[in-house]
């Protein structure tokens, strides 16, 4: 098995597919990959669970966590909508696994930077927007108005993807896995 103490990084626009990708990878037992569960304040959707997907909090509490310093990152994502990362969970996580992120764009330029070369950081990007509207549609968990404020900030998002260590092309998803398995899996042993 590969050794533990690695953190890789996907980020992308809403809609593109890392979720996926990264729940593919975790499934991979031989990467010894564990999630990072992040926290937010967003509300839970159908079929998430507490501590699996992410840890819901208040707002209040969130901003707890920031004056405390316990977040390694947090970024207001949307309008009164904050994700963050907490310290703890990294620390204890990253003693006997690898750590996989499934993070905003803003939040994983932040871990690269944190992490540095201890990090593999791989932006997942649609084919094009109009693809990536559709996948939003059809994925039926957001309104119309939230699908718009998604895609204007994917448009922004899109721009970031120097960024990162890889840029991955999601428009064969079969493909992307394993083209994501061969990243990661040659980063983990190559050091």
């Amino acid at each position: 098995m590969i050794k533990a103490g690695k953190c890789i990084i996907f980020s992308a626009p809403s809609g593109s597919g890392k979720t996926t990708l990264v729940k593919n990878l975790v499934a991979k037992k031989e990467l010894n990959l564990c999630f990072s569960i992040s926290v937010t304040t967003r509300e839970k959707r159908v079929g998430e669970k507490e501590g699996t997907d992410y840890f819901y909090i208040s707002k209040e509490k969130f901003k707890k966590h920031i004056e405390l310093g316990e977040l390694l990152e947090y970024e207001e994502v949307y309008e009164n909508l904050f994700y963050g990362t907490l310290q703890k969970e990294i620390d204890k996580l990253l003693k006997h696994h690898n750590v996989i992120f499934d993070i905003d764009v803003e939040g994983g330029i932040k871990l690269k930077n944190i992490f540095k070369t201890n990090a593999l950081s791989i932006f997942v990007k649609p084919p094009s927007i109009k693809e990536l509207r559709i996948r939003l549609k059809s994925r039926a968990k957001d309104p119309d108005r939230l699908i718009k404020i998604r895609l204007d900030k994917a448009k922004q998002e899109l721009q970031k993807d120097k960024d990162f260590d890889y840029i991955l092309i999601n428009d064969d998803l079969n493909l992307a896995k394993e083209n994501a398995y061969q990243i990661v899996e040659q980063f983990l042993n190559n050091s």
